[in-house]
C-alpha cells in the first residue's frame, strides 16, 4: 500500500497552484481519497510530484515522507503534537 505524501502542511502556492509541501494540485489531492484509484496512479504521482520539487523542499519532503512512512505521521503534525 502505497501511503499519501500528504504533509500536513497545506497551503497551496498560487502561482504554480502545487502544495508547498507535497507539490501536488488540488485535483490530485482529490484523487489520492478515491477508493478506486490505483496503486500504479499513486506511484507514477509521486515521481512526477519529486520531479516538481527541488532544493530544500525536495530534502524536506524526502525525510517527512520517509519518517511518515516508517512512524505513520509526518514530522510536521509530530512537531505539532509535541508544542501542545
Amino acid at each position: 500500500m502505497i501511503i499519501s505524501p500528504c504533509l500536513s502542511i497545506c497551503k497551496t502556492d498560487p502561482v504554480t497552484g502545487y502544495c508547498y509541501g507535497c507539490a501536488r494540485t488540488n485535483e490530485e489531492k482529490k484523487i489520492w481519497k478515491v477508493e478506486k484509484t490505483t496503486e500504479e496512479w499513486k506511484k507514477n504521482n509521486l515521481n512526477e510530484i519529486t520531479k516538481r520539487m527541488s532544493g530544500w523542499q525536495l530534502d524536506s519532503f524526502k525525510e517527512s515522507y520517509e519518517y511518515k512512512i516508517k512512524n505513520g505521521i509526518s514530522l510536521f503534525k509530530k512537531t505539532s503534537i509535541k508544542e501542545k
